[in-house]
């Protein structure tokens, strides 16, 4: 009996599990698998257990509390995600589940599979090289920002610029940022930007949104016309954490809107302190030079006093004052100087200010005007006007109608008067007929002596009896 039970192996339950998980998970890598959760469960321990399942069949699936704290969304029955893992078995049922490490929403991995893999291509081709990307200029002075004009994205970058260098003319290039069109569209304007060769930057953004809603710049075509920009492009889409193909193709990527304006636009009040610092440097050489000066003179006028008669030592002061006296008058003239040049830049920074606002109000009055042309007033007083041309044509059309029916139906009458049976009998014709079947009478012979007819006159009927009398 021993030997017998040698020769077919026979194993228990616990060996057996034990052999097929190890032939499973040897069999099977890391797989990733798409389908639906149900039967979903949320022990106290933190893990989750369901079942991941499709039209034909399901699988148990664990998900461990580590990995569980990582996901970024909260699974529930019915949910389409899309999971990785490894296959095993659990050997105290003898059920096949898979043991998972990770798990995202099926859709947004789909796109961000396509978003690595075009990522990774992109790349290997040296699109994102830092070597080829150029560094911003100092100073804009004219930026092109294509974004939607009605996002919060355009409104931080303009409060932004005005903030911190409102010298700068942004000029706003409209274009959706969100939809199945739009990469062509920002495209299409990138183009005419290009050409128009009126902007010493661009700026590309819009406000945060889900890997759905920022998918129209991870378009490849997008990122190729980016890296052929001839001036440097700032890329400021989304929040910090999302990032695109267009962030990679940029010269510089900006995590938000307003970080991206403060990268273009130089703060105003570093710039006027630089120059509140270069005026005390420039007084302060003065003061060094005046010095230098003084001391120079003190020392000749000791040296003349020492070695030269008293006249010399008159005509040396006498020069050592007016030395001095010119020396102030030139200090004078340059601080002077220097005080009306910073008068004239400031004077120079109001005017262009108040051009700026100028321009803007301009700006604002012909939207205005633009808003009232299209005022729901006037398009509900052109409708009504519309419409009482439509119901008058409608009337004339149908008069016309009435007017045509009515002549064709004269002409009917008139036709069917002219082939009437009645119009025949007025010309005084008479049809017999058979009294008792009604028979229409054709031929002469069909009239026998002693048939009973009926003769159809134009002013009524007569019962009429045929005699055996015939003429010829």
């Amino acid at each position: 009996m021993s030997d017998l039970a040698h020769e077919r192996q026979i194993l228990t339950p616990g060996q057996l599990n034990a052999l097929a998980r190890d032939l499973l998970e040897g069999a099977f890598p890391l797989v990733w698998v798409e389908g639906e959760i149900s039967n979903l469960s949320r022990p106290a321990s933190g893990h989750l257990y369901f079942s991941l399942k499709d039209e034909r069949a399901q699988v148990r699936c664990a998900l461990f509390r580590n990995k569980a704290l990582l996901l970024r969304f909260r699974p529930a029955d019915g949910q389409r995600v899309l999971a990785r893992g490894r296959l095993t078995l659990y050997e105290p049922r003898g059920d096949c589940q898979l043991v998972l490490d990770h798990m995202e929403e099926a859709g947004e991995g789909a796109l961000r599979r396509a978003f690595e893999e075009l990522k990774a291509r992109l790349a290997a081709e040296g699109l994102f090289d830092a070597a080829r990307k150029r560094p911003l200029p100092r100073f804009v002075r004219r930026l092109g920002i294509l974004t939607s004009p009605h996002g919060a994205a355009v409104r931080d970058v303009l409060s932004v610029l005005g903030r911190r260098f409102p010298l700068i003319e942004a000029e706003i290039l409209p274009v959706p940022v969100q939809g199945t069109s739009a990469a062509a569209e920002i495209a299409a304007m990138l183009r005419r930007a290009y050409a128009s060769g009126r902007h010493d930057a661009l700026l590309l953004t819009r406000g945060g949104g889900s890997l759905e809603d920022l998918w129209c710049f991870n378009d490849e075509a997008l990122a190729r016309l980016i890296v052929e920009s001839p001036v440097p492009l700032v890329s400021a889409v989304g929040h910090e954490i999302d990032v695109t193909l267009a962030d990679f193709a940029a010269d510089l990527r900006a995590p938000t809107p307003s970080a991206a304006a403060e990268l273009l636009a130089p703060d105003r009040g570093e710039l006027l302190a630089a120059l509140a610092a270069q005026r005390r440097r420039l007084d302060s050489a003065f003061a060094r030079l005046h010095r230098g000066l003084a001391q120079r003179a003190d020392r000749a006028w000791l040296r003349l006093r020492a070695v030269s008669p008293q006249q010399r030592v008159a005509r040396s002061r006498q020069r050592l004052g007016d030395l001095d006296h010119r020396l102030r008058l030139v200090a004078r003239h340059l601080i002077e100087r220097s005080e009306g040049r910073l008068a004239a830049a400031a004077a120079r920074l109001r005017l262009i200010a108040r051009r700026l606002i100028e321009r803007s109000q301009g700006r604002l009055a012909t939207a205005a005007a633009r808003l009232r042309a299209v005022h729901p007033r006037r398009r509900l007083q052109d409708s009504r006007e519309r419409l009482r041309r439509l119901r008058e044509r409608q009337q004339f059309l149908l008069a016309r109608r009435l007017e045509q029916q009515a002549l064709r139906l004269a002409g009917l009458a008139r036709a069917l008067e002219a082939t009437s049976p009645l119009a025949t009998l007025a010309r005084g014709y008479v049809i017999l007929r058979d009294r008792d079947s009604g028979a229409l009478l054709r031929l002469a012979g069909e009239a026998t002596p002693g048939r009973r007819v009926r003769a159809q006159f134009a002013d009524g009927q007569r019962h009429l009896t045929v005699d055996d009398r015939q003429d010829d």
